[in-house]
């Protein structure tokens, strides 16, 4: 809810309140006509007195945490407004309990009234500055994991391209084109929250092709996909993380072997390799941390991401898409 609709909100809110209060106490609790009663003269007091507190006193005694004393203030107000109301302007004559007894809260009502409605104004404008607050967190935290991901990515493209400019040069050109579209999806569409699931996956066959030139001879890569629909929406460089730390971790002449389906709008992403534990440095489990941060930021209840590291390093992924 922004500035002005909250403005609106509360203005509705005084104007029906004054509205209901007049009615009732000119209909309800009085013997005396429109024109001759005394509630009428005392409303311009009264009006005066419920926007004081909520223009100054409120904001001041909230400021400053003196609740208590807030408390015995707007006590004697209202013990000295019943008491003027009741011997200046209704000329009762009554003693001071009589008419504390029948008059208190026309005084008490409207200020406990608009104190309450500050109250709960101030706690949502709050509330709305704190989420506002925490969503830029969230959004420079995404940025910034997101680009720790991608100039990896590219350096390690950039360095097969280099390394088949001088042996197989014939190569390149295709290569330069696959290394232009994951430039295009990752500097321009991985800004967005989401992409579409299609594009995500040409970016990861773009990938795949790469390490499979450069792990000739030397790697095997079992890649598979199961999509239901193309059309779903994803998290921009989710997967890779995963598949990049596969290729970076696993052993020579092993088989790298990675499954993505999505049924039903459930993503499974299954990536398995032969590591080396003593080669594992800390530094090498940034990705996975990042990962792991990125998914709770932006998916929150609806991801299981497991790791099996008993035989084979074994990383699944399971996410529901929108």
């Amino acid at each position: 809810m922004n500035f002005f609709s909250y403005r609106i909100s509360k203005i509705l809110i005084h104007i029906l309140f004054w509205t209901l209060f007049i009615f009732v106490s000119l209909f309800y609790f009085s013997d005396y006509y429109w024109t001759e009663n005394p509630f009428l003269q005392y409303l311009s007091i009264l009006v005066i007195i419920v926007y004081v507190n909520d223009f100054l006193l409120l904001p001041f005694f909230e400021k400053k945490k003196w609740y208590t004393l807030y408390i015995l203030l707007i006590t004697l107000i209202s013990f000295l407004a019943t008491q003027l109301y009741c011997n200046v302007f209704a000329e009762c004559g009554c003693s001071v309990v009589k008419c504390l007894s029948d008059y208190v809260w026309q005084t008490i009502v409207p200020i406990i009234f608009f104190s309450f409605i500050w109250m709960l104004f101030r706690y949502l404008k709050k509330k709305d500055e704190v989420e506002a607050i925490q969503q830029k967190h969230t959004e420079m935290e995404l940025k910034f994991l997101k680009s720790q991901i991608n100039p990896h990515v590219l350096f390690n493209n950039l360095n097969t391209i280099y390394s088949y400019s001088l042996e197989k040069p014939a190569q390149v050109p295709d290569m330069i084109l696959m290394l232009s579209n994951n430039l295009k999806h990752v500097l321009y569409e991985s800004n967005a929250t989401f992409v579409l699931l299609e594009k995500e996956l040409t970016f990861i066959d773009n990938y795949i092709k790469f390490q499979e030139i450069r792990t000739e001879g030397i790697k095997t890569i079992q890649y598979a996909t199961a999509i239901d629909r193309a059309d779903y929406m994803i998290a921009p460089l989710l997967l890779i993380t995963i598949i990049e730390n596969a290729f970076k971790h696993s052993t020579i002449d092993s088989v790298i072997d990675l499954k993505i389906e999505v049924i039903d709008a459930v993503l499974v992403c299954k990536c398995s390799n032969v590591f080396d534990p003593t080669r594992e440095t800390e530094e090498d489990k940034i990705g996975l941390q990042n990962l792991k941060k990125r998914l709770e930021l932006i998916y929150k209840d609806n991801y299981q991401l497991m790791i099996d590291a008993a035989e084979k390093y074994c990383v699944t992924l399971k996410l529901k898409l929108s």
